[in-house]
């Protein structure tokens, strides 16, 4: 009877032993077992900074944040006097290089013509009253009438009116020809550049309204309206919704399974944890050397982080700049 018993409890200790080690060995089991890697990502989006090339005061802001904008709707209108200013200038500098260009076309006035022709005639008559007297002295010359001096005053007279004459005539030709063809090319050169600075304050009086680059939504506004803003200031920041992308910081002994092309299913805690697909279309690795980790504590190597990013393959309700993605895999 006592060994009866005996051997009882013994068995009885052995199963209780096996029971102990079979519990150990599952919750050893379920400890060990890898765990899921959870991959958290965010979402972002194209963003489009509205900044202007002429600095001003803030005159009206027609937008506010969180509004819906068209392509194409003003948003801003900046305030301007130095534009302004450098447009009457070169409206004056067009206007004065057209009228240089029109006079040097055109020629010398009907007045200016007909006062070189009266001198030209007046020229011509001294010619020829000086040739007579001229002629008349020759004769006497030649008799031996009249000195050599004499004679020679005489003829530096009448060679000195033909000269005049024929500067009057000059004068006269020129004003009937107008200016040279090297001036009316200069004066239309002046009038081409001219124009072109007009065309420039032009072009900076339209930066003086800006206009939305896309459409979007009114994400940011730095300035408030009545104060100053420099050439290339942002002043408004609008986020296009429709280009989205999910981007992920994974270390590269994650990266298994992933490549460009594979698709992803991501959970949105945002959005009640709505589950979809999405592709990645691109994968480059981090330029920070401070993404750097050692995966073992010996015969370690640094593992480098890689950016990965994901566009989701349909439009979801909601979706926002910002939010938290997760995507759960095991190693």
């Amino acid at each position: 009877m006592a060994t009866e018993q005996k051997n009882y409890h013994l068995l009885v200790g052995i199963v209780a032993l096996i029971l102990i080690i079979l519990m150990i060995s599952v919750i050893g089991y379920f400890v060990s077992k890898p765990k899921p890697i959870v991959i958290q990502g965010e979402v972002e989006a194209t963003e489009y900074r509205v900044s202007g090339k002429v600095p001003g005061r803030i005159e009206e802001l027609y937008a506010r944040e969180g509004q819906r904008v068209q392509k194409g709707d003003t948003l801003v209108h900046i305030d301007s006097p130095e534009v302004r200013a450098k447009l009457a200038q070169a409206r004056g500098a067009l206007s004065a290089a057209r009228a240089q260009s029109n006079m040097a076309q055109k020629g010398a006035r009907k007045e200016q013509i007909t006062g070189a022709y009266e001198l030209w005639q007046q020229a011509k008559v001294q010619e020829e009253v000086m040739r007579k007297s001229f002629e008349r002295v020759q004769k006497l010359y030649d008799q031996k009438v009249i000195s050599a001096q004499k004679y020679d005053e005489t003829k530096a007279k009448y060679d000195a009116s033909v000269a005049q004459a024929n500067a009057a005539k000059s004068q006269y030709d020129m004003a009937c020809n107008g200016a040279r063809e090297e001036d009316k090319q200069a004066a239309a050169a002046l009038v081409e550049r001219a124009n072109g600075a007009m065309m420039e304050v032009e072009a900076y009086l339209g930066e003086l309204y800006l206009t939305s680059p896309a459409n979007g939504v009114i994400s940011a506004i730095y300035p408030h309206a009545g104060e100053l803003v420099g050439t290339g200031s942002p002043i408004m920041t609008v986020t296009d919704l429709a280009d989205v992308w999910f981007t992920f910081n994974v270390r590269e002994d994650y990266l298994h399974g992933m490549k460009q092309g594979d698709q992803l299913t991501v959970s949105i805690p945002a959005l009640d944890g709505k589950e979809c697909t999405a592709t990645i279309n691109f994968m480059a690795v981090r330029e920070s050397y401070a993404t750097w980790k050692a995966t073992k504590e010996t015969d370690a190597y640094d593992a480098k982080t890689f950016e990965v990013r994901a566009v989701p393959d349909v439009a979801l309700e909601g979706l926002r700049p910002g939010m938290s993605v997760i995507v759960k895999q095991n190693k």
